[in-house]
């Protein structure tokens, strides 16, 4: 228990008026002179973050360089590598080897100058040949009749830009086929054939030619066989009537004006085509058309040796038997329901050799030498491919429902 003065008054008794002993007055004077402890530790903590802030931006912007760094090398990289590419396949090779052999073929016409008396050439047209034979000093090219056709002087550009100068051996209009003879100093390859009767629809082609003249010289166009044994009407004199029927072989490698008389290949370098037209029409596109190489054979070296194609005949008119409506068949053919296919004779020429066997007009063709004739395409390829004039020709007909065999001497002749 604590006992209080009785003079003790609170209110008076005040510290302020308390007197200040001097180590009292001492330690007060050293507390004013600090600052709050608060105020302390934040100042620190402000400085602490700025040095870290520093520090992770140093970190960061060091890493980011070496990133740049990093890609700007792998860019550089790859730019390198893509300059560096040399891309080789199956048809660059094929072309390598085989554009030599083809070449322009250009059709020149002598025309007089109007403003002198002399005369010059004139191109009149242009296409594309190919190197088949070389023999000697003389080299041999095959291309289109109608590259060809009326031309008064033909010159000749290989692959490299040379000429020289063509001199026409022979040519024939029924097959649009021509050969050339020129000079085999400049001659670098000759094309081989190959054989169009084994190819497979669907089966990989090139077509090298000049489409659209010599300055697209040596183009190149890829495609597949899209069908064989296309039979294609031809019209010689525009009078709108078919005066032949093509065989071909079609397919979607791009055949324009140029590359007529151009090579179809396969994929190992053969020739297995002469590209000779294109159908042109709006509602038609993809449409290449080619003279199977098989076809083309025969009339080379007929033309090479005679400058011509004497062709052998049996002296009669055909029809295919698919042509024929069914009733007619069984009503004026009087055919056996079992035969479907066939070539029909229409008309029989007087002193030919069909006439003199004793062929008669409705005889129905369905067998040659032992091979069976389904079609005038089966006839053709086996009369002018494998017979000549002269040749002993056996032939199976129905004449009506009997079945007989004629033999018959071929002679010369345009029809058949």
């Amino acid at each position: 228990m604590r006992y209080m003065d009785e003079n003790f008054n609170p209110i008076e008794n005040k510290e302020s008026d308390r007197p200040i002993l001097e180590n009292e007055q001492n330690q007060h004077s050293t507390i004013d002179h600090k600052p709050p402890r608060k105020k302390r530790t934040f100042i620190t903590g402000l400085v602490l973050g700025i040095l870290v802030s520093l520090a992770i931006w140093f970190i960061w912007d060091e890493k980011e360089s070496t990133q740049s760094e990093t890609i700007q090398a792998e860019i550089g990289t790859l730019q390198s590598d893509r300059v560096s590419v040399e891309v080789t396949t199956d048809v660059t090779g094929i072309v390598e080897k085989v554009a030599d052999s083809v070449v322009g073929v250009t059709n020149l016409k002598l025309v007089r100058d109007i403003w002198s008396s002399s005369q010059m050439t004139k191109e009149t047209g242009s296409g594309s040949g190919v190197i088949y034979k070389k023999q000697g000093d003389k080299a041999y090219i095959v291309t289109n009749h109608h590259v060809v056709e009326d031309a008064e002087e033909l010159e000749i550009t290989f692959d490299d830009g040379k000429k020289a100068n063509g001199r026409l051996v022979g040519s024939d209009i029924w097959t649009d086929l021509a050969v050339i003879e020129i000079d085999a100093a400049e001659v670098k390859a000759v094309a081989q054939f190959g054989d169009s009767d084994a190819l497979k629809r669907g089966e990989a082609v090139i077509a090298i030619g000049n489409p659209l003249g010599l300055g697209f010289s040596g183009s190149v166009t890829v495609g597949v066989i899209s069908g064989k044994d296309r039979s294609i009407p031809i019209d010689f004199n525009d009078d709108d009537i078919v005066d032949w029927y093509a065989d071909v072989l079609q397919t979607d490698a791009a055949i324009n004006p140029g590359n007529s008389g151009g090579a179809l290949m396969n994929l190992t370098g053969q020739l297995i085509g002469i590209n000779s037209m294109k159908i042109s029409q709006e509602t038609v596109e993809g449409i290449g058309l080619a003279i199977p190489i098989n076809l083309a054979i025969p009339i080379i070296e007929k033309l090479e040796k005679f400058g011509e194609v004497h062709r052998p005949t049996m002296g009669v008119t055909l029809l295919d038997l698919s042509s024929i409506p069914a009733q007619q068949q069984r009503g004026i053919l009087k055919i056996p329901a079992s035969v479907t296919e066939g070539v029909v004779i229409n008309e029989v020429i007087q002193n030919s050799p069909a006439n003199l066997a004793g062929v008669v007009q409705y005889d129905v063709i369905v067998e040659m030498d032992g091979e069976k004739i389904g079609d005038m395409v089966s006839l053709r390829k086996h009369l002018y491919n494998e017979k000549e004039i002269g040749d002993l020709l056996k032939v199976k007909v129905y004449r009506g429902s009997q079945l007989l065999e004629i033999e018959m001497v071929l002679k010369d002749g345009t029809a058949f």
